[in-house]
């Protein structure tokens, strides 16, 4: 079988099942009840390229996101910090590491498994078209996700859902 379910047994299934279960009824609370978040959103979330101006053409001119500021990073001599923004105040950093050849992506247990950018439906229609033009792969989940790789192979997904929204149910 190819489904992730295959890697584990029934019972083990079922035990998780069980977990998840007593976690839920401990933890989550109805929308009315919940406690108020301490967060105000993410400010950014940080990722390694390669190469600032490829990384830059990439999610300026195909995902749509304009870079907004470019400084050295105060960590390494030389180095970029650069920011797009994803919208609502959110932003998508980089930085790249001169002198360090960057492993290639891969999923891994503390690792990235992938960034979630909400867009609208008509931006996700030119975003599926621009991947379309650049011969760059991608599938389609649900009839609202993308699934693409960056040009350092970390997994985006570009969701039409509304922010809050994941297949027609509430995530806040």
């Amino acid at each position: 079988m190819s489904d992730k379910a295959s890697l584990i047994t029934e019972d083990e299934r079922k035990d998780l099942s069980e977990s998840r279960d007593r976690i839920r009824d401990e933890f989550l609370f109805s929308h009315d009840h919940r406690p108020a978040s301490t967060g105000r959103g993410i400010h950014h979330t940080a990722l390694i390229c390669a190469d600032v101006a490829t990384t830059v053409e990439w999610y300026q001119n195909v995902a749509g996101f304009p870079v907004t500021v470019l400084f050295e990073n105060r960590d390494l001599a030389g180095s970029t910090h650069f920011f797009f923004d994803v919208g609502n105040g959110n932003c998508l950093a980089f930085f790249d590491l001169p002198g360090v050849k960057p492993a290639p992506y891969a999923e891994v247990l503390g690792g990235l498994h992938h960034v979630a950018i909400s867009v609208p439906e008509k931006q996700w229609h030119e975003i599926k078209g621009r991947l379309d033009e650049r011969g760059i792969e991608y599938f389609v989940h649900s009839g609202s996700s993308i699934y693409t790789q960056d040009p350092d192979g970390a997994r985006i997904e570009f969701i039409s859902d509304p922010l809050g929204e994941m297949y027609g149910e509430p995530t806040t």
